[in-house]
């Protein structure tokens, strides 16, 4: 594990961990939790993408593909869409029609198809994104769940849960967003709610994954001054500062899911963390860098209005990423293959299957992207308190499920909820 760092608080930190792991191990027999003694602050996750429940509800102008697309319709009743159990595969259609976005030029924004409405379900508590597969449940948050509560944290009382819908994606100033500024007020109104009914304490962001872009966007869209009255620290787990190479083979040809959101394009690789003359994807006729990417996206098939709502809404996105400008701590994982290159040795160009080139990372989240955190939120002169933790040999979802993970993470949490632990012991790298 590698970490960045002044070392004048580790001691502490290492009593403060062990003593928690210790009273968590032991909480069947012990009286009293680690709430009810420390009056720890009250924590807010946001879950990886994927993870939120979505719900619809279909009004009288929904035109259905198929008659069995309109069981639902102008009934008025709200039902799962995302994510139920497995469906016939009839009914794949009507997911399809139903969960897609559409671009809406005359509002310069995304909206759901017509006569669809959406909403997360039960914003405000983690039980929005805890799925019923168990598999699911490790991968959204579900073990972190588990051991803040025995670690004495209540849902809805000092823990607190801001799903949102992942097909959609932060946007540059000036630029509609209605879904995802309607986030930022719910999720601005929890975070006030939360301290105010726990003795006006600052709270904990706790992010996993895609979850890190809508904390950040949160954050910097918030006055600082209400940042530094709010909130007491972020943390953000596996979470990159310039995307991941993995899902550049999701766009190919021979593997695209045609249901591309702007959630998609947002993770795309950015220069932020790969360099200009760093080849992404290598074809017998050119290569791609961070750079190319409006390049690789029309040679993948992209449609022209895709790549131009890439290159206005997402590109400038991951170019002004920045600090929150609240004490930070980075946690991710390395070691792990990771998709680094695809290489495309015979003509045919991106219609042949690529040879995969692996490189260091989390599995899904590129070494470099890890790395440029360092400088992207460490490095910047604005950012006083700043902490990078890196766990080797894990896993981008075994940050949040693996049992030692898990206890840095926590530890990480714990340290922070503590009220006698100022920010000022904490030190930018």
């Amino acid at each position: 594990m590698a970490m960045a760092t002044k070392l004048q608080w580790w001691p502490r930190l290492l009593l403060l961990t062990h003593s928690a792991f210790f009273l968590l191990s032991h909480a069947a027999s012990l009286p009293w939790t680690l709430d009810n003694v420390s009056g720890l602050h009250p924590v807010v996750l946001l879950p990886g993408s994927t993870c939120s429940q979505i719900e619809a509800r279909l009004t009288d102008a929904y035109e259905p593909p198929s008659p069995l697309c309109a069981a639902h319709k102008g009934d008025g009743q709200w039902h799962r869409l995302w994510k139920t159990a497995a469906a016939p595969d009839a009914d794949a259609p009507c997911f399809a029609d139903q969960f897609r976005l559409v671009y809406d030029d005359a509002a310069g924004d995304y909206r759901n198809a017509p006569g669809v409405e959406t909403r997360a379900v039960s914003f405000g508590s983690t039980r929005g994104f805890l799925a019923d597969d168990p598999a699911d449940k490790e991968l959204c948050m579900g073990k972190l769940v588990e051991a803040l509560e025995r670690a004495g944290y209540r849902d809805g009382e000092t823990l607190f849960g801001a799903p949102y819908d992942f097909r959609h994606a932060p946007a540059p100033p000036g630029t509609a967003n209605r879904e995802v500024s309607r986030f930022r007020r719910r999720l601005r109104e929890l975070v006030e709610r939360a301290s105010r009914t726990n003795g006006d304490k600052p709270v904990i962001l706790v992010s996993h994954s895609q979850g890190g872009y809508f904390a950040l966007d949160f954050l910097n869209r918030s006055p600082l001054p209400w940042r530094r009255r709010f909130v007491k620290h972020f943390v953000m787990a596996s979470t990159g500062a310039g995307g991941f190479v993995l899902l550049m083979q999701t766009l190919l040809p021979s593997l695209q899911v045609r249901m591309i959101f702007p959630g998609t394009l947002s993770a795309l690789p950015s220069p932020v963390a790969f360099g200009d003359d760093t080849p992404l994807v290598v074809t017998t006729n050119r290569s791609y860098a961070a750079r190319d990417m409006p390049a690789f996206l029309a040679a993948a098939g992209l449609p022209p209005q895709a790549v131009w709502l890439y290159e206005t809404r997402a590109l400038p996105v991951a170019l002004s990423l920045g600090p929150p400008l609240v004490p930070m701590t980075c946690v991710n994982g390395g070691g792990v293959p990771t998709v680094e290159k695809l290489v495309y040795p015979c003509p045919g160009g991106l219609g042949a299957a690529p040879e995969v080139v692996y490189g260091d990372g989390d599995g899904v989240v590129n070494l470099a992207s890890i790395l440029a955190l360092d400088t992207v939120m460490g490095g910047d002169p604005r950012q006083e308190h700043y902490r990078s933790m890196r766990i080797a040999n894990m896993s981008h979802l075994g940050v949040v499920s693996d049992a030692l993970a898990l206890e840095r993470l926590l530890g990480e949490i714990l340290y922070a909820a503590t009220p006698a632990v100022d920010a000022r012991a904490m030190s930018r790298t």
